[in-house]
Formats: structure tokens, sequence, C-alpha cells
């Protein structure tokens, strides 16, 4: 059952109290947050990405090159990287937890603020397609564990073995030892999140992950938090970030950056005070790693991190480019 039939059916008692002028008022707010017809005009579709996942990208802008709409584009773009098995920080062929399950966590948000989650979810292949499905097609925004999973396959998503043999052997090779140390900009670098702007001018973003390699069983990070590890405003822009999702959980990071950029900050100078919310509450810290990733209405893009090493990509009708971030600590 779709969403809307969904609230349609459960709600027909509580409908007959809304007012007309309610409904007159909610459609005024809506049709003030449309952009400015000259400000789409002079929008060119791109989308951006966490690291350098240009395959990611690349898909991202052929559907965006087609005139598709942002939602599919970060959608697909997310896909590629989870089908790949050589990516071990999304999706198939992902670090298991510290029992050897892969875990899975994704989300993904449209132009108009619907958002879908999925956490903590086994053996099914393509995270954040269940994140849209839920987003779509039930009246939740969260599905975890067992419950999503059960929810993927009523969506027709079939069970699929994620762990391979490249990562169950360095699972089994790390419980000689069983130390839990990330190691910066590898284990550390366990996202992709990807935002675009289509022809239309909407933004919308997708974040996928399998976690911190070896986690607790059970632990989630931000990425399927919207607010923290995804966050759009079609009248703004979007941020998503990677790395120690704990730290950007505590600061409602990407909630944050859109919050900074609405009061006028570029997407640069708003992921550069997301790091430095962070590092504040971690004075002296340098043992891990955050990098963000933001998009304003115009298409402006910025990123910052706060170890040396992150980058990120975007692909317009300028390029395909890889973008060294700048970091908090210089190295």
């Amino acid at each position: 059952m779709q969403r809307r039939n969904f609230l349609k059916n459960s709600s027909a008692a509580a409908a007959g109290l809304i007012s007309a002028p309610l409904m007159a008022s909610c459609k005024e707010e809506s049709n003030s947050k449309a952009a400015p017809a000259d400000q789409v005009k002079n929008i060119r579709p791109i989308t951006i990405c966490t690291w350098n996942f240009e395959n990611a990208t690349a898909k991202a802008w052929n559907v965006l090159e087609q005139g598709g709409n942002s939602l599919d584009a970060v959608q697909q773009g997310a896909m590629v990287e989870e089908a790949d098995v050589n990516n071990q920080t999304v999706g198939i062929g992902g670090r298991p937890d510290r029992d050897g399950n892969v875990t899975l966590d994704a989300c993904i948000m449209d132009k108009d603020g619907n958002c879908g989650s999925v956490l903590c979810m086994q053996n099914i292949a393509s995270p954040v397609s269940v994140a849209r499905k839920v987003m779509e097609e039930t009246p939740h925004v969260m599905l975890a564990g067992k419950g999503a999973e059960k929810f993927a396959y009523e969506q027709g998503f079939k069970k699929t073995n994620l762990l391979t043999e490249q990562s169950k052997k360095e699972w089994v090779e790390w419980k000689k030892t069983s130390e839990y140390k990330p190691i910066i900009n590898i284990e550390n670098h366990d996202t992709i999140g990807i935002l675009a702007i289509d022809k239309n001018g909407d933004i919308s973003g997708a974040c996928t992950t399998s976690g911190m390699g070896y986690k607790y069983a059970g632990r989630v990070g931000d990425s399927p938090i919207i607010g923290a590890g995804l966050f759009v405003d079609n009248e703004i822009g979007a941020a998503t970030a990677t790395g120690v999702g704990e730290e950007v959980v505590r600061t409602v990071g990407s909630f944050l950056i859109v919050e900074l950029m609405r009061q006028g900050k570029s997407p640069q100078e708003a992921c550069e005070e997301g790091v430095k919310r962070i590092m504040a509450k971690n004075k002296d810290r340098t043992d891990f790693q955050i990098g963000f990733i933001a998009i304003n209405k115009q298409g402006e893009t910025g990123g910052y991190c706060i170890q040396p090493g992150f980058t990120y990509r975007t692909y317009s009708d300028e390029g395909h480019v890889n973008n060294p971030s700048e970091s908090f600590l210089n190295g």
C-alpha cells in the first residue's frame, strides 16, 4: 500500500476536522517555498558525492543529463557502489561486525522533505533502494533490523549473501587481535553520501554504508539518520557526511550545515563551521575523521574534513572532478 493511500485510509475520521482556512494556509506555505522562476532558470544540473566514487557520480550524471530527476540520480549513483564487491564500505562485500555479520544502513530524501531509512539490515544488497520503498510505500521513515529485511522481501528484494570471501578473510585475521582501531581514511571512509540538483532545480540526497568494520553488533552511525548523515531542504540546499558517525550524530551535522547555509553561509563556509563545531567538543583529539560535503540551491558546492586525505567528486557540464578537501588539521 502506498504511503498516500495508507494515510488516506487510516485518517478518514480525522480528515473532517481539517478546516478550509488551514488547508489554504498549507497551500500558501507550499507555494512560498517554491524557487523563483528566474532562480531555477540559472541552475544547472550537478551531482556531488563523498570520496572519489567516480562511477557513482558518472551514473548519477547520466540520469541528470538525460533529463531525469535528482531522486533517481542519487539512488542509482549509490546503487553502483552498493553492487561493487571491491568497495568494502557499502553493500555487498562490506566489512562485517565483530560477529561476522554484514549489516547495512541507508537513507534517502527528496525535494519535498519525504524520506526513508533502513538500519542494521542484513541479506539485502541495495539498502538505499529499500529506503526509498520505505519512503514511498509506508507511513514510516525508518525500519530496522529484521523488520527492514522482512519488508524488503515483501517488496520483491532477493536474499543475498553479503559477506564476500575477501571481507571474511580480513575479519578472520582481525579476530586474532580483536583490536578496534579504525584506520583513518580507510576503515573510516565507510560511507557514500551523494547529492544532486536536476534540470528543474530540485535537490535530493542519499547515503549508504556498511558501517565501521568490526563494530559492535547492532551499532548504527549517522548514515541512516535524517538530519545527521543526510539532510535536504529544497529551498536552501543539502549536506551529507562521512567518517565517525557518532560525532556527526552529536551535532546533527548535516542539518546544521543546511541551516548555516540558510543563514547566508556558502556551502564551503558551512562545512567548515560544521567540522569546527565537532572539534570544539573534541579538543586535542586527532584520532578520527569526519568529512562533510554540501550543495546550495545555486549549485555551489563545498567540502571540509578533520584530517587530510578526504576528497569529494563533482560532475556537471563543467566536467568530472575529484576535489581534495581542505582540512581542520593541516598535514
